[in-house]
C-alpha cells in the first residue's frame, strides 16, 4: 500500500550522503522546512579530513560536539619530494601554530561521521524519506518529486541536488557538465603503525601521483596512494601481510611497522565539474558539482562550503521577502561559489599534473613553488590559511546571526 501525498517543504534535499545529510540539517537550522530523500548510507571504511572552515560549519549547526571525539587533529603537515626528479624541493613543514589555530583540521571513519549525522537528523525537524528519488521535475512554482511507495509527489519551492556524480536532479535542470579523466588510480585503506603519528599528516609527492597518510586516533592512520593504474591494481592483489609491508616501505617507515586495518579500495581517477550549479529550482551541492582527486582533502570541504553558500542565499532571499527557488537565488549561489569551485579544481589539477610532467621546467617550477612555500614564511602562512579557509568562500554568514 502506497503512502500518503508528503506535505509541500521548502526545500527538498535529493542523495543522503554525509554532503546530503549536512545539507539537510543546515537548512532545518535556518528554519526552511526541509526533506531528506536518499537511502541509508551504506558502510564505509574510508576516512575525511574536515578543515577548519567545515568545523566552523559543523559547530554552526551543533553537530561538531559529537564528531570531535571520533576525529584524529592534525596539526602539522609534511611535504616530501619523493619523485627522483633531477630537481628536488627540500621537505616542507606546516604547523598550524603558525596561524594561530590548534589544528589544520581533523580526520574521521566515514562511518563514525554518517553514524552522527543520522543521530542529529532523528532529532531534528528534518523529514526523513529513505528511497529513491525516481522522477524530478522542475515547475514554475515548485520542483515535483516521484518517491517509490508514495502515492504522489513531493512538492518543494527548492531542491538542493547532492545525489553524485551521475545525478538525475541534474540532468532534470539541464545543466551539462565538463569530465576527464587521469592516467592514474587510486588506492585508499587504513592501517595502525607501531610508532605515533604526532598528529601529523604525511606527503610523499611521487613521480606517479602523492602517496598520503593522514592521522586517525591512537597509533594508526588513512592511507590514500595515487598511481599508475598498474601498481595499484597490483597492490590490491596483495595479502593483507604484504600490503602492509609494501605500504611501510614506500612510507620510509617514518610511522615503524604497519598492519592492514580495513577499507582497502581502489578507483581510477577522474574529475567533473557542472558547468552552472543552479538552474530551473534546482541547486547543486557536492560531488553533484564537482569531482576531483582524492589529494590535499579539499572533496567533502568544498561541498561544506556548497552547504553553507547556498544556506546563505536562501536566508538573504527570504529576508528580501523572494521566492527562494527563484533564478536570483541560483545566481546568488553561483556567483558565490564559482571562485572557490574553480580555485579548487585548477590547484588539485594543476599540482598532479606537474608530478606527472616530464618537462623539465615543469618539474623545475613546482620544486621552486614548494621551495618557497616551506621557506618564506609570510607566503607559507598565507598558503596555510588558504587550504584550510579559503578567501574566496566566506561563507555561513547566516549561520552567525
Amino acid at each position: 500500500m502506497e503512502k500518503a501525498t508528503p506535505e509541500p517543504v521548502d526545500i527538498a534535499v535529493v542523495g543522503s550522503g554525509p554532503s546530503g545529510m549536512i545539507a539537510a540539517l543546515l537548512l532545518s537550522h535556518l528554519s526552511f522546512t526541509t526533506t531528506l530523500i536518499g537511502p541509508a548510507p551504506k558502510p564505509d571504511a574510508r576516512t575525511t579530513a574536515l578543515l577548519d572552515a567545515s568545523v566552523s560549519i559543523l559547530s554552526n549547526i551543533g553537530v561538531w560536539p559529537q564528531i570531535e571525539p571520533a576525529a584524529a587533529p592534525m596539526r602539522r603537515m609534511r611535504l616530501i619530494d619523493d619523485t627522483g626528479h633531477l630537481i628536488r624541493a627540500p621537505e616542507a613543514l606546516f604547523d598550524c601554530s603558525e596561524i594561530d589555530l590548534e589544528t589544520f583540521g581533523y580526520n574521521i571513519l566515514n562511518n563514525d561521521l554518517n553514524a552522527v549525522l543520522q543521530k542529529a537528523l532523528g532529532a531534528s525537524d528534518v523529514t526523513r524519506i529513505e528511497a529513491f528519488a525516481d522522477a524530478i521535475r522542475p515547475g514554475s512554482d515548485a520542483v515535483e518529486i516521484d518517491i517509490a511507495g508514495y502515492e504522489a509527489p513531493l512538492r518543494a519551492r527548492l531542491l538542493a541536488a547532492s545525489d553524485g556524480r551521475e545525478s538525475r536532479a541534474r540532468d532534470a535542470a539541464g545543466i551539462s557538465v565538463q569530465r576527464w579523466r587521469y592516467p592514474q588510480s587510486a588506492l585508499v585503506a587504513n592501517l595502525a603503525h607501531d610508532l605515533p603519528h604526532d598528529d601529523t599528516s604525511t606527503e610523499f609527492h611521487t613521480r606517479h601521483g602523492p602517496f598520503t597518510l593522514v592521522p586517525l586516533k591512537g597509533n594508526r592512520s588513512s592511507l590514500v596512494w595515487v598511481g599508475a593504474p598498474r601498481e595499484i591494481e597490483a597492490l590490491g592483489d596483495l595479502d593483507d601481510d604484504a600490503f602492509a609491508q609494501a605500504v611501510e616501505k614506500h612510507a620510509k617507515s617514518i610511522l615503524g611497522r604497519m598492519r592492514f586495518e580495513g577499507g582497502r579500495q581502489a578507483f581510477p581517477l577522474s574529475g567533473m565539474k557542472a558547468l552552472t550549479v543552479g538552474a530551473d529550482r534546482i541547486a547543486l551541492v557536492g560531488e553533484t558539482a564537482h569531482v576531483f582527486p582524492p589529494i590535499g582533502a579539499q572533496g567533502l570541504n568544498l561541498s561544506l562550503r556548497d552547504v553553507a553558500a547556498l544556506g546563505d542565499a536562501c536566508a538573504q532571499i527570504r529576508k528580501d521577502r523572494l521566492d527562494i527557488g527563484s533564478a536570483e537565488t541560483l545566481d546568488r549561489y553561483a556567483r558565490a561559489r564559482r571562485g572557490d569551485i574553480d580555485t579548487r579544481i585548477f590547484g588539485v589539477d594543476a599540482l598532479n599534473r606537474t608530478l606527472l610532467a616530464d618537462f623539465l621546467p615543469a618539474q623545475m617550477a613546482r620544486s621552486i613553488g614548494l621551495y618557497l612555500a616551506g621557506r618564506v614564511g609570510p607566503l607559507r602562512r598565507r598558503l596555510m590559511r588558504e587550504g584550510v579557509n579559503p578567501s574566496s568562500a566566506r561563507v555561513g554568514r547566516s549561520l552567525q546571526m
